[in-house]
């Protein structure tokens, strides 16, 4: 029989060898990062040369020969930029692979292996963020967007190709902190360089999957799995629809997709790619993943209640009012409201000119005859009909006129009366007191100012025609009574759908325009950049223009699931040439009526070709949350089935209870300190929406790892810990309420509390009624 001190020794011994193989790995990878920061170092002192070589030239002589210095600056200081970035991880995998049978495909050696029963490994490849060849033109890292790189993604062990072993690098800085491995072939005991090939740690995924969450998304570049992969690099054409479970990382997806993409065709997609986020919330959240993949300038994530520039939705609609303002009713209403805007208080009743000796007088009933006639029943934007109600102004007020005078078919005199009407023309189209009332009777509108008369009842009333019942007309206007006279007041992002509506029906006034002359340009002729002020002023103007761009190359949508029919049209504005990718997932559609928004999507892609992926793996909540939130998602989408998990921590979702309404706070509070001890990254606490001011009291004064939102605002977030407080608040929220529940409990990637007050009807284990089995 074995002694314990003799089992004690040998588990001590073979963690020990285990140490030494790791710190061993490291080692070596170590030294090939080593390598590649040298040769990094040099394409800086390349990049810098040519940057000041290109600079110090003042003139170069003829326009074409000053075009292409510029352009060789901007290409310089674009790779200086990306070569200095600081990345995290900067070399993450490494791929060992067998030797290729048969020719190359697409450039690259076949992924088929010359003998599948080979254990040699006949080659390295090292997978990282950018591509860094060698002096002779080897690589030394390939960029995971490569199609060299795909195997790294797309092996596993039942279809692993040419690939014997997958490492993961982990790193911060120049210096390698550990490694992880996943075998390929076990059936094989694979050799490197005559030595048995070395597999460290118990697995890349879920050593990532352990790591803790902080305020930001990480990429998943280096854990990217499969079927991911497959999105990632699907065609661009058309329309790539992706639905998924929570945690499936359908995010995380649509973000790197849109780095490939820019890899793939830098110039198709130079027209800028447009990533339209549910939330503010989801934006601040994500926004750092596109510079740590090293694409930054050619995408724009936004908020869908941010599209519409200047316009940034601060507040939230009852469910009652977003039902309202998201369905196509209101194309109806908001296009008669952009003509009844016209109508505001103050507007002139009458029009009064003296011409040739009369008084010519247009009473309200003239005005509105000629103001229905300017209108007509064509699509021209309001704005964009000003100079088409001065002619018909002009017109009326010269027959007026003519009345007074008596009629001749005398040629002579006819030509005469079109000299006068020339005159006239001139004298009344350009005197003061005509322009000042034609400016009041026909205002340029912002879409704002044409917004704000809704707050009116009755007029909403008259203008939406019986297609709403007197409670949502009640409710509509009521939703803006806040806002003032120029419809400055806070906005949600169901208003900022409808002011873009307003926007187009409206159009732009017609304005000069202007170009600013340098005193230099008009002395020399020339327009030259000669100083980095200037290269500076260009790249601010182009950093402009991209963030006021209004149609872009590619589309992304996230959580597609929550747009309403009037969001889908908001951004088909934006696409209007554009491909698209669209992930979702119906179960989590906090959105009323799905149908009506599917048939709204459906109009915005017209005749664009679709495929469909669906991913199935939640990689976010260890299988003990997973198993609660799925109770609710069988009340909330009956025969849906959720994403498999692919981990077990044993730690089960705990459930608290409080007896009355006055404890939920102080339990909450105790809740939240609890998981900040047992977690190292963030614990957020999700509450019904009209509760997020109580929840931030609860936790005040509890440091930036623990945050208060409400359910709404949790969408595509995660944290290391969750306390779902009143769920059966949130589930009775709207109609919608038990799928933003299931929401909710899916956000944890550690530990969840659900804690109940007496309306959750809890059992003696604490169990809410809409929890249990």
């Amino acid at each position: 029989m074995t002694a314990p001190s003799d089992i004690q020794a040998g588990t001590s011994s073979s963690r020990a060898h285990a140490d030494s193989l790791r710190d061993r790995e490291i080692a070596v990878e170590q030294q090939h990062l080593d390598r590649v920061y040298r040769r990094l170092e040099e394409k800086l002192a390349e990049a810098e040369y040519i940057l000041n070589d290109a600079t110090s030239k003042a003139s170069v002589g003829t326009p074409g020969a000053l075009a292409e210095r510029d352009a060789q600056v901007f290409r310089a200081g674009l790779h200086l930029q990306r070569l200095n970035s600081e990345f995290e991880d900067f070399l993450f995998g490494r791929i060992d692979l067998q030797s290729p049978d048969g020719p190359e495909e697409d450039g690259f050696p076949s992924q088929t292996p010359l003998d599948p029963a080979d254990p040699a490994v006949a080659e390295t490849l090292h997978i990282g963020r950018l591509g860094v060849l060698d002096t002779e033109y080897g690589p030394l890292v390939i960029d995971w967007r490569a199609p060299a790189a795909a195997p790294f993604y797309q092996s596993t062990p039942l279809r692993p190709g040419r690939v014997v072993r997958r490492r993961v690098i982990r790193s911060r800085g120049r210096r390698v902190l550990g490694v992880e491995d996943d075998l390929l072939r076990p059936d094989l005991e694979p050799v490197l360089d005559g030595e048995p090939l070395v597999i460290v740690g118990d697995g890349a995924l879920m050593a990532t999957l352990g790591r803790a969450r902080g305020h930001s998304m990480r990429d998943i570049v280096s854990s990217i799995q499969q079927e991911q992969d497959t999105v990632i690099r699907a065609p661009a054409a058309g329309a790539t629809l992706v639905t998924g479970g929570p945690g499936t990382g359908k995010t995380a997806v649509a973000l790197h997709r849109a780095a490939f993409l820019l890899y793939q065709d830098r110039r198709r997609y130079a027209g800028g790619i447009l990533v339209v986020s549910p939330t503010a919330l989801l934006v601040s959240y994500t926004e750092g993943v596109l510079p740590a993949l090293g694409e930054e300038g050619q995408v724009a994530i936004r908020a869908v209640g941010s599209l519409v520039d200047g316009i940034e939705a601060d507040s939230y609609d009852s469910p009652e009012v977003a039902r309202i303002k998201g369905s196509s009713r209101m194309v109806a209403l908001m296009r008669r409201a952009a003509r009844a805007a016209l109508d505001a208080p103050g507007a002139p009743a009458e029009l009064r000119v003296s011409a040739l000796g009369e008084v010519l007088r247009l009473d309200a009933a003239a005005l509105r005859n000629i103001r229905r006639s300017v209108l007509g029943t064509g699509a021209t934007p309001v704005n964009l009909l000003k100079p088409r109600a001065r002619r018909l102004l002009l017109d009326a007020l010269w027959s007026l006129l003519l009345r007074t005078r008596p009629r001749t078919g005398d040629r002579v005199d006819r030509e005469h009366q079109q000299r006068e009407r020339e005159a006239f023309d001139e004298h009344i189209g350009d005197d003061e007191r005509f322009l000042t009332f034609l400016d009041a009777w026909w205002p340029a509108l912002t879409p704002r100012r044409a917004l704000a008369p809704l707050r009116d009842q009755r007029l909403v009333g008259r203008l939406v025609r019986g297609s709403l019942s007197q409670q949502e007309t009640r409710l509509l206007a009521a939703s803006w009574k806040h806002l003032d006279d120029d419809g400055r007041g806070a906005l949600t992002a169901h208003d900022t759908a409808l002011l873009d509506e307003l926007l187009v029906l409206l159009g732009e006034p017609a304005r000069p325009r202007h170009r600013e002359v340098d005193a230099v340009d008009l002395l020399t002729g020339l327009d030259e950049v000669t100083t980095a002020a200037d290269r500076n002023r260009r790249t601010f103007d182009a950093r402009r223009e991209a963030a006021e761009r209004t149609e872009y190359a590619h589309v992304i949508v996230d959580e597609a699931q929550d747009l309403t029919p009037m969001q889908w049209r908001m951004i088909g504005r934006r696409a209007r040439q554009a491909t698209w990718t669209i992930v979702g997932d119906p179960a989590q559609s906090s959105w009323i009526d799905p149908a009506e928004a599917q048939a709204a999507m459906d109009e915005t892609l017209g005749s664009k070709t679709r495929r469909r992926y669906t991913l199935t793996t939640n990689y976010r909540n260890p299988a003990e949350i997973a198993d609660v939130a799925s109770r609710v998602l069988a009340q909330a989408a009956p025969g849906v089935e959720p994403p498999n998990a692919v981990r077990s921590t044993g730690v089960h979702p705990r459930f608290v209870s409080v007896a009355a309404e006055d404890a939920v706070g102080p339990a909450a509070r105790a809740e939240v300190e609890r998981l900040l001890g047992e977690v190292d990254g963030t614990v957020g606490i999700v509450v019904p929406m009209d509760r997020r001011g109580e929840a931030a009291a609860w936790i005040s004064g509890l440091g930036g790892r623990a945050v208060a939102l409400g359910s709404l605002e949790a969408k595509g977030l995660e944290y290391d810990a969750t306390v779902v407080a009143d769920p059966s608040g949130i589930a009775g929220e709207s109609e919608a309420g038990l799928r933003v529940l299931y929401v909710a409990l899916t956000r944890a990637t550690q530990r969840l509390t659900v804690l109940s007050g007496p309306l959750d009807l809890p059992d003696g284990d604490g169990v809410p009624a809409l929890l249990r089995p």
